[in-house]
This record gives structure tokens, C-alpha cells and sequence, in this order.
């Protein structure tokens, strides 16, 4: 998996400031007397608007490549549908032979499960080649491909959208792969505009609460660390477990 960013907001904070005090009464020339402010001043503004409405957030922009993920990760990525556009490599058109796959959790972990699984996938790609040897369209044969294949796909999403992703998608209870395109997302984001870490952080982290209050099986909740609200500690148990929630059936 790699993720790289290919286009970003210009003046990316100094609109942020500018957007966030339209409503003053502002003109092209109030934009240039914020880009000529000094760090200091632009810092202290930024803290505002991040400790205030998220609108504003909204007028920046990230485009991401998301290489090499499995089309289960994809179908998690696309459900974050607000201020966010995607563009993904096409099976319909796409001849997949040879397909490359990813094996996940347990089955990439256990050597047994492993042999099961890459048997099942060289199985698939064996009569995918036979059906477009055939003739078959790739529209039609892609039908019997697997979910973890692996794709390609492109991402726009704004700020905002993009902090309220990570809040969810950085915590131990996201897919093992979704946790490591998020700090992929985050660490690409923060190389270039290091000052919005304040709010691409795991929920918990930036907000003092979590975001899923029915998980119990969270090692920060058992070091109440949560309810004792610890923000440094909190960030050095993220830091450093990385863990995988394991979804249960529903009753």
C-alpha cells in the first residue's frame, strides 16, 4: 500500500484565516494584509479556527493516490461521502489476469490459513483467465474476482471531511488496513501542513470522549485512561498499540 499526495490547497492557512472572517467585511486586500502576517499572528488565528466551527474547513482541499488496497478497504472508504470525490481503476474494462491480492488479519498472521486462502485465489484467477480466453467481457467475468484484490484509487476530500475520517478511522476499531491508509493520510497531510495536527488526531485524542462508546475492548478505556482524561497518555497508548477490533455478528 502507498499513499501520495498529488495536489493541496495553496495558501492553505491564510485562506482559512481569510474564510473564517468573512464575516467581517473583507476584500481581495484583507487577503493580502493575512498573507503578510507573521507566523506568530497566523498561528494564533489558526488556533481559533480550529477550536470553533468546522465551515471554514471546508475551502481546503487534499487529493490523494491510494495504491495497492483491496477493494474491501475501498467499499470502507467510499461510505465517507460528505466533501469527498473518488475516482478507482475499473474491472468492467480492465483485463485482471494475474491479479495481484492481499491477505489480511488472522489469515496473513497463520501460515495454515494462508496456503487455504492463496490456493482459493490462484483458483479464481484460473478460471477468470479461461472465461476471458473464451470471450467473455471483462464487465461480466469480473464477477468471480475476489474482494481483496488489490486497486487503485483517487481521492479529493476537503479538511474537514478528512478530520472527521481520521477521528474514526485512526482508533483500534477500524479494519487493520483502513488504520494504515489513515496514518498514511495523516502523515502526508501533517509533512506539508504540520499545523493541523490539533485536529487530525483519533477521536478520542482530540475530542477528551470516544466515538464508540459501546466498544469496551479499547486497551485506552481499560487504562481509563478515557474517563481519566489523560490527552498525552491517551496519544502514547495510540502510538504504540497498534490492535484490530474483530467485528462479532450481529443478534
Amino acid at each position: 500500500m502507498k499513499v501520495y499526495l498529488i495536489n493541496y490547497t495553496k495558501d492553505a492557512k491564510e485562506l482559512l484565516i481569510f474564510s473564517k472572517k468573512t464575516r467581517l467585511k473583507m476584500n481581495v486586500n484583507s487577503f493580502e494584509d493575512i498573507k503578510n502576517m507573521s507566523e506568530e499572528e497566523k498561528n494564533k488565528e489558526i488556533d481559533y479556527v480550529f477550536g470553533t466551527i468546522g465551515s471554514s474547513w471546508e475551502f481546503i482541499d487534499y487529493t490523494f493516490l491510494i495504491e495497492g488496497v483491496t477493494r474491501a478497504f475501498t467499499h470502507q472508504l467510499v461510505r465517507h461521502r460528505v466533501g469527498v470525490s473518488f475516482a478507482q481503476q475499473a474491472q468492467r474494462v480492465v483485463n485482471m489476469s494475474d491479479f495481484e491480492y492481499i491477505s489480511t488479519g488472522n489469515i496473513k498472521n497463520n501460515e495454515k490459513f494462508f496456503e487455504i486462502y492463496k490456493d482459493g485465489m490462484d483458483m479464481i484467477n484460473k478460471y477468470y483467465e479461461i472465461l476471458i480466453r473464451k470471450g467473455a467481457h471483462p464487465q461480466d467475468a469480473r464477477g468471480i474476482l475476489p474482494t481483496n484484490i488489490t486497486t487503485n484509487i483517487l481521492m479529493k476530500i476537503n479538511l474537514r471531511s478528512l478530520s472527521s475520517m481520521l477521528n474514526t478511522r485512526l482508533c483500534i476499531k477500524a479494519q487493520d488496513e483502513f488504520q494504515d491508509v489513515a496514518r498514511e493520510l495523516r502523515k502526508k497531510t501533517l509533512e506539508i501542513h504540520p499545523w493541523t495536527k490539533k485536529i487530525l488526531q483519533v477521536h478520542c485524542v482530540q475530542h477528551g470522549n470516544c466515538a464508540f462508546p459501546n466498544y469496551e475492548d479499547c486497551p485506552i478505556k481499560k487504562k481509563n485512561l478515557i474517563k481519566n482524561f489523560d490527552r498525552k497518555k491517551i496519544l502514547n497508548v495510540w502510538e504504540s498499540k497498534r490492535s484490530e477490533y474483530q467485528p462479532k455478528e450481529d443478534k
